[in-house]
């Protein structure tokens, strides 16, 4: 065991003095290639590029599109849950009214009616998380349909820009720092929303 630490550290010295040599020996230039290039310099590019989601979901006119949509649906839908809890609470209030006020023929039909408001009201429950649903699964299909849209206008896109990888960013997620001529989002967007007009 400790010749093997010998090995490590004797390994470690050599290492050490190597790159003292290299350091301090008359040659002063460097192989590593800088990190970021002057903006609008594009002989050094990787062939890599990024898409701000962000600003892409927010300029993309089908995007708007299909937000708009979505609100609509979820507009109609509360005031359709609005219109019906209206209803019942209205229902609700004329039986308690009624009940406080001895209206009912017998007691049995006070119950009768308190069932059958109770079974109303389930049913608005059952209705309305059936509707939540119904919602969730719209949202989740045009958001397929727009994530389609882009993946496939993007694979055209690159068919002439001959990028081997693009990441998408989002609120500076997955890419924190970056030369900004790798930053593809509004040269993207007009190729889409030209499409998209054209194709309307």
């Amino acid at each position: 065991m400790k010749n093997i630490n010998y090995v490590i550290n004797g390994v470690l010295a050599v290492a050490v003095i190597i790159l003292f040599v290299m350091q301090f020996s008359g040659k002063k230039e460097s192989t590593v290639a800088p990190a970021f290039t002057a903006e609008g310099d594009s002989t050094n590019l990787l062939p890599v590029a990024y898409v701000n989601v962000d600003s892409l979901l927010s300029n993309y006119n089908y995007s708007k599109d299909l937000n708009e949509r979505i609100l609509k649906m979820q507009e109609d839908y509360r005031l359709d849950m609005t219109q019906r809890s209206n209803a019942l609470r209205t229902e609700l209030n004329d039986f308690q009214r009624k009940y406080e006020a001895n209206a009912f023929l017998t007691a049995e039909r006070a119950q009768q009616e308190g069932n059958r408001l109770q079974k109303k009201q389930e049913e608005l429950q059952n209705y309305a998380a059936k509707k939540e649903q119904e919602l969730a699964a719209k949202q989740m299909e045009l958001n397929g349909q727009l994530r389609d849209t882009i993946v496939a206008q993007l694979t055209t896109f690159n068919q002439t820009k001959g990028y081997q990888i693009i990441f998408s960013n989002t609120m500076g997620d997955n890419i924190l720092l970056s030369n900004p001529a790798y930053d593809i989002t509004a040269e993207f967007l007009e190729v889409l929303n030209k499409n998209y007009s054209s194709g309307k």
